[in-house]
């Protein structure tokens, strides 16, 4: 179909026009994809963890961004990477070297960075664990960068902004030429 046919002429002037219905609908498309992402992480039990020490290199270097599914403790094998929490410290993540049965749903677990000569000193008694499922080295520079209040500030600004141009009232002759 031509565009005499239509009714309508081609122009340049609505190129930009078009370029900003378009960087909307990918705008809206981005919030959509997180929006799902947010749902199965909640459903499904998974947070991301980040890598400071090099305890799991060079399988896990420090820097990376880990995802992590929360487990009863019963459903990991020796082998696997898990998170554990630590009353009074921070969690730590190594490798599964050796599983004891323990009371009910705890185990005992013993575990080993994959960067250390020995085990850790002391078992782990848990009855749930976060399992690593993959991760992605460096990625905790870019999630610290974005981290930084001067950076949400800009970022925010930069939303307002694009919110107030989208909602912004239009000529009516714009709207008839579309």
């Amino acid at each position: 179909m031509s565009s005499a046919s239509s009714g309508r002429r081609w122009s340049w002037a609505r190129v930009p026009g078009a370029l900003g219905d378009i960087l909307l609908w990918l705008l809206a498309g981005l919030g959509l994809i997180c929006i799902v992402l947010v749902i199965i992480a909640k459903t499904q039990s998974l947070s991301l963890i980040m890598f400071s020490t090099g305890s799991m290199s060079p399988t896990i270097p420090a820097g990376s961004v880990a995802l992590v599914q929360q487990v009863p403790a019963g459903q990991v094998s020796v082998g696997d990477v898990v998170t554990v929490e630590r009353p009074g410290k921070l969690p730590i993540t190594h490798r599964i070297v050796d599983i004891e049965s323990g009371t009910g749903a705890t185990v005992e677990l013993t575990l080993r960075g994959d960067a250390n000569e020995q085990n850790d000193p002391e078992p782990y008694r848990v009855s749930e664990v976060r399992i690593v499922h993959g991760s992605v080295p460096e990625l905790a520079h870019v999630v610290v960068f974005f981290q930084r209040p001067a950076v949400l500030g800009v970022l925010s600004v930069l939303a307002a902004g694009l919110v107030t141009w989208a909602f912004w009232p239009r000529p009516q002759g714009r709207r008839a030429r579309r």
